[in-house]
């Protein structure tokens, strides 16, 4: 059996606008392949609208850190020769890298064009409020500091659907382009959110649009072929056509063979949703689990009056855990930001130990869990538990797996372990109580003595059929490994 997967998302919102982030992974590369990190998911590496832009006010796909434009050549984490660098790095111990695609909407443009344009409600944007008009929009691309090297295609308002500012007035609001093929995305190919949720943000991407497409499908051959990644996130996928993104991901696969890897975020907390995307998109790629980490988020908030016996219910992990990248936190449910629905910290171990330790789903680990998020209100990482569950995942979470609940406080799990990893672990977690949780690891496991790697409880030795009973503390997680810690 191949040694367990782990993706790691290496950047947080606040990672400071240094320049120097390409070169921190760069160093560090050795050290995530040690914790069994296969795939390292990189922040946008384009040229956003500043040198301070996390990446996702896209300007400029193709600059990658090379041209003087919006006030800097680098980005926010280094320059292109740094990031190539970094990727090297990365593949160099044998961890594949991922890149964060972002193709719903482009912002900071060169020039406004002036066009005829519908504002629309911003709770149901299939409802107009008043008559088209001409407004004055910043929709024109340019990219002057680039001088039209690896592409000449220049954006224009046709490109577009929508956008959310009319320069004239000074008024904001969700404007629908009124232009070939004017309207937004069909409702049965994006989100049904707010009546139709094409628009999501700045200038929004028309894929209705054949340039647009060709274009889409230009920059991510050449950015494959430029840069090595063999691996893409796919970025507010609810908002793009559902038909386009398949075809998309269907022609990547089929040119970079299915070792490419592919992961979408859907943001939605329902999995009755997230199945119907991934029948309408053919069960081309995985999804990240927007449901499971709500239900850690909800834990984490309600404490003890929370059934932990809850914990997977109507998650991915739980019910299509083939298409499932479980994460606990990630940079847009941390403290301050868009999708605000972050994990208390007492319950990041439980978490976490969820999605590293149990069978289904393939984990992400977050960068701002594990060193820490930086910013104006600063938040410690916590890095000695998570190295602990990173290398019993590593060397032990294999084999068949048996859940226990002693009641609505106090859960556990095993794994057996295989050919290949004799012995396997047990897991108890409480959100409230102390006591021990009996459970049964059968006959392979008689008589071996299984050690708390995180709550250093005393080690427990099983009985002539495998039987014991292991300590919990409240409000932790204990996982017994069959040797000590560093040993």
């Amino acid at each position: 059996m191949t040694e367990n997967r782990c993706i790691m998302q290496y950047f947080e919102w606040y990672v400071p606008a240094d320049g120097k982030h390409w070169e921190r992974l760069e160093k560090d590369a050795e050290h995530l392949k040690s914790l069994g990190i296969d795939r390292v998911w990189l922040p946008p590496m384009y040229k956003g609208t500043s040198d301070q832009d996390v990446g996702y006010g896209v300007y400029d796909l193709y600059d990658l850190g090379e041209f003087d434009q919006k006030g800097t050549i680098r980005t926010k984490y280094g320059t292109k020769e740094q990031l190539l660098s970094a990727i090297k790095a990365l593949k160099s111990v044998g961890i594949d890298v991922i890149a964060d695609v972002v193709l719903n909407h482009k912002a900071g443009a060169d020039e406004t064009e002036s066009f005829l344009a519908v504002e629309v409600d911003a709770t149901n944007r299939q409802k107009t409020l008043g008559d088209p008009h001409q407004i004055t929009a910043w929709t024109k691309f340019t990219f002057p500091g680039r001088h039209d090297q690896y592409s000449p295609f220049k954006w224009n308002f046709h490109h577009f659907s929508g956008v959310d500012f009319d320069a004239e007035t000074g008024h904001k609001g969700i404007y629908m382009i009124q232009n070939d093929q004017s309207g937004w995305t069909a409702n049965e190919d994006v989100d049904t959110e707010n009546g139709n949720y094409d628009y999501l943000m700045f200038a929004d991407i028309k894929y209705q649009n054949q340039e647009v497409v060709d274009e889409t499908k230009k920059w991510v051959a050449w950015v494959i072929n430029e840069t090595g990644v063999n691996g893409f996130r796919l970025d507010a996928i609810k908002h793009i056509s559902f038909d386009f993104i398949a075809d998309l991901v269907k022609e990547i696969e089929e040119k970079q063979g299915s070792d490419f890897y592919i992961f979408g975020e859907y943001w939605r907390g329902d999995y009755h949703t997230n199945e119907e995307y991934l029948e309408e998109t053919n069960f081309e790629f995985d999804l990240v689990d927007v449901k499971l980490h709500l239900n850690f988020h909800q834990a984490s908030q309600q404490g003890a009056s929370y059934d932990l016996r809850q914990i997977l219910n109507d998650s991915l992990m739980q019910k299509n855990p083939t298409h499932a990248v479980t994460f606990v936190d990630n940079h847009d449910s941390q403290p301050h930001q868009a999708l605000e629905s972050y994990v208390e910290p007492w319950f990041k171990p439980l978490a976490y130990a969820l999605i590293l330790l149990r069978s289904e789903g393939y984990p992400c680990l977050f960068y701002g869990d594990y060193y820490g998020i930086s910013g104006d209100e600063p938040i410690e990482g916590n890095e000695a538990i998570l190295d602990r569950l990173l290398k019993a995942r590593l060397k032990w979470a294999y084999g068949e797996q048996n859940d226990y609940a002693l009641n609505e406080h106090t859960i556990g799990f095993t794994r057996l372990g295989d050919d290949a990893h004799q012995h396997g672990l047990v897991v108890v977690m409480s959100n409230q109580d102390e006591g021990d949780l009996e459970v049964d690891l059968g006959e392979l496991n008689k008589q071996t003595t299984y050690y708390d790697w995180t709550t250093d409880q005393e080690p427990v030795t099983t009985d002539d059929e495998g039987r014991a009973a292991f300590h919990f503390l409240p409000g932790k997680v204990s996982v017994y490994a069959p040797e000590a810690y560093g040993s």
